[in-house]
């Protein structure tokens, strides 16, 4: 997720790492390529790609979609993954209701695969947010061998980082850094915080952009008609974070196209919310307070972790601790105010360095707040959050998608049945989710149809994965979305946080085997996985 605090659930896993590395310091086919299935031959303005032509190579137009070959998208930092890439642009409406209005333009990059015969079924990969750029996400694809057997496909999502127009809002991430001085959940917070997403709408509204064209329903329409475009008949999705979202709206919406799916970090939009989002932080703080209580000398040294934890929370609620601290690569002091909501969004992240939690609240506990002030700012003040994310987007989610079908009273109930001992000043903000309805009251979009809550069934053959550490998207969405999808194989890798793409090479070898043959993903890795070694202080 993005927009409020940079240690958000739905936040992508490039910012995710830069997230962790703060709290440390913080498809192509070359074959397949007829026109396809159902294609309306007459809205096709372009000839179809030669049978040799690699896909992504040859513009072409079908219905109010066009792709025209071009330079890579721009992204933040160079990526090698791209140097081989062929890129271009989609062009669709931007907003479908209206078709005689504006357009907008959607950067693709195709990174071919590293055998010299490809499958001929790409994968197109769905990145994290809502408002982070696929295309900036490249390496991660490459990295985790997603490449090996197929092409993969990258686009921008409309309003991200390389789009056009982008909806990106410097002054939101100015804000959450400035906000690690302030008390987290305090109505002064609040009024500054609504004050900067108002700020962020009203300049992107006076560009002329439809804030309310922006949410899954048009962007899963993008990807179907970047399909189409480039002549691909079937291909395949992998969706992380908030991009499982997207791909569970995508195969309700668009079936015919998919031969199998892969989520990763499971956010059903049937769901979506801060109960769900409460639900989430108690499983993956269960479980790494679990695997401390299971390794003899964590437990002898941290015992009774989760009630120091919830003590913490209510203490801090109560009188809220002021430190100041310095960050790596600068020796400027920075001001940091923990108070219980701040100690619960810094342990929705925190579960990226599991190792270092029992640790860091203890010397919380002991007087010594300094890890945790640093982690905390570290992730809100690092490069990585400061104007790559889409508010513009995310905002046009949660407030067309979420916010209209869950009330700030059943937002809070999700806290009292989680956590009840917590203060309700803390269970009125859900993780990562603050001032959310606040915040929704002033962007102002219309509210999605309620279809947008229905559930995804099908017999797509899926693969649905979650992390046992994940406090940003609970391992029990697994088994809640393969109640309705016939096909599903479902995965917890134990130890792992949100993503487990990113972080486990046992997921990155399920994966890749899952789309060799979505029948039969190899998970005998599992089984060698061990619990993290705690680290032990003096």
């Amino acid at each position: 997720m993005t927009r409020r605090q940079p240690t958000r659930r739905h936040r992508t896993v490039r910012r995710l790492r830069a997230t962790s590395a703060g709290l440390a310091t913080g498809l192509l086919v070359t074959g397949l390529l007829a026109a396809p299935a159902g294609a309306d031959s007459r809205t096709d303005t372009s000839p179809s790609p030669s049978p040799e032509a690699p896909i992504g190579t040859v513009a072409r137009t079908v219905g109010d979609a066009r792709f025209a070959p071009g330079p890579c998208p721009k992204t933040p930092e160079p990526i090698e993954a791209l140097d081989e890439a062929r890129c271009g642009t989609l062009t669709v409406p931007e907003n479908r209701a209206d078709p005689t209005g504006k357009t907008i333009e959607l950067g693709v990059a195709i990174v071919p695969a590293a055998t010299d015969k490809p499958k001929s079924d790409p994968i197109v990969w769905l990145a994290g947010g809502p408002g982070d750029d696929a295309v900036g996400e490249a390496k991660m694809a490459v990295d985790g061998g997603l490449n090996r057997d197929r092409d993969v496909i990258f686009m921008s999502q409309r309003g991200t980082y390389s789009a056009d127009p982008n909806l990106l809002c410097p002054n939101i991430d100015e804000f959450n850094a400035r906000s690690v001085g302030l008390v987290y959940d305090a109505p002064s917070t609040e009024r500054l915080h609504v004050e900067a997403t108002k700020a962020c709408r009203d300049r992107l509204a006076g560009r002329g952009i439809d804030l309310g064209a922006y949410n899954d329903t048009e962007s899963a329409a993008d990807y179907e008609s970047l399909r189409k475009a480039l002549g691909i008949k079937q291909w395949n999705l992998f969706g992380i974070s908030y991009g499982t979202h997207l791909a569970l709206v995508y195969m309700r919406l668009h079936p015919e196209g998919l031969r199998s799916v892969g989520i990763d970090g499971i956010l059903p939009p049937s769901t979506s919310g801060s109960a769900a989002t409460w639900s989430s932080a108690r499983q993956g703080f269960d479980g790494l307070f679990k695997a401390c209580a299971d390794q003899p000398a964590c437990n002898k040294r941290y015992p009774n972790l989760s009630a120091t934890f919830d003590r913490l929370v209510r203490e801090l609620e109560a009188k809220p601790v002021t430190t100041t601290v310095t960050l790596p690569g600068s020796d400027k002091p920075v001001k940091v105010v923990l108070d219980g909501g701040a100690l619960v969004n810094w342990m929705t992240s925190a579960t990226h360095v599991a190792p270092q939690v029992p640790a860091a609240l203890d010397e919380l506990a002991h007087g010594r707040p300094q890890r945790i002030a640093r982690q905390w700012a570290g992730g809100k003040l690092s490069p990585q959050a400061m104007g790559r994310v889409a508010h513009g987007l995310a905002y046009g989610v949660f407030c067309s998608e979420w916010t209209p079908y869950e009330t700030e009273q059943a937002a809070l109930r999700g806290g009292q049945a989680t956590f009840p001992s917590f203060p309700r000043s803390v269970k009125a903000q859900a993780p990562q989710l603050t001032f959310l309805h606040p915040d929704c009251d002033v962007w102002n979009v219309p509210p999605a149809s309620p279809s947008i809550r229905d559930v995804t069934r099908g017999d797509i053959p899926t693969l649905a994965l979650s992390g046992g550490f994940d406090s940003q998207t609970g391992a029990d969405n697994g088994p809640y979305v393969a109640g309705t999808l016939s096909k599903a194989k479902v995965v917890t890798v134990p130890y792992e946080p949100h993503v487990v793409f990113a972080t486990s090479k046992c997921a990155q070898e399920i994966t890749v085997s899952f789309f060799d043959d979505p029948a039969a993903p190899k998970t005998a890795c599992l089984k060698s996985l061990k619990a993290p070694e705690f680290e032990i202080g003096p």
